[in-house]
């Protein structure tokens, strides 16, 4: 059973209830109970963040949506779109446990050459990337920082 441990993100007011020893936290952008995993903790404060401090809409943010890659079903955690209805931000969140590695960052590659989404976010909820992807030169950039949702130019 998990129980929720402290990220490198800001607290945010989780709404956690607890039934027959499981623990259970409400995700505003589904509105409903889901069980609560390290990797779903994460989300959930990743969601929250990006609201609250980049001002990402909730309405513009899916979680875990389907794709096809490779004759296989796959589900990306996070996709946020503007308000043109484009994806701009792919994110792919994993447990605090997991360290962030080559392969995580290969499976957020596949995923978005599906996608072509130029703003990429991987997480464990200790360590952050953000990479800004330029399909044109066919190259990408780490970046410091996330742009926030109200900025003209995301920079791409």
């Amino acid at each position: 059973m998990f129980r929720p441990v402290p990220l490198n993100l800001p607290p945010f007011p989780a709404k956690i209830s607890k039934k027959q020893d499981q623990y259970y936290i409400f995700d505003e952008l589904r509105k409903k109970h889901l069980l609560l995993t390290p990797e779903e903790w994460v989300r959930q404060h990743w969601v929250s963040h990006l609201n609250k401090h980049y001002q990402y809409p909730m309405a513009l943010m899916k979680i875990e949506g389907g794709l096809s890659l490779n004759e296989l079903q796959k589900r990306s955690d996070l996709v946020i779109y503007n308000r043109e209805g484009s994806r701009v931000l792919l994110a792919e969140f994993k447990a605090p446990s997991v360290k962030i590695t080559e392969k995580v960052f290969e499976q957020i590659a596949n995923y978005n050459s599906i996608y072509k989404i130029p703003l990429l976010l991987v997480s464990n909820g200790i360590e952050h990337y953000y990479c800004r992807i330029n399909f044109e030169q066919e190259n990408f950039t780490f970046i410091t920082e996330l742009p926030s949702f109200n900025q003209e130019d995301f920079g791409y």
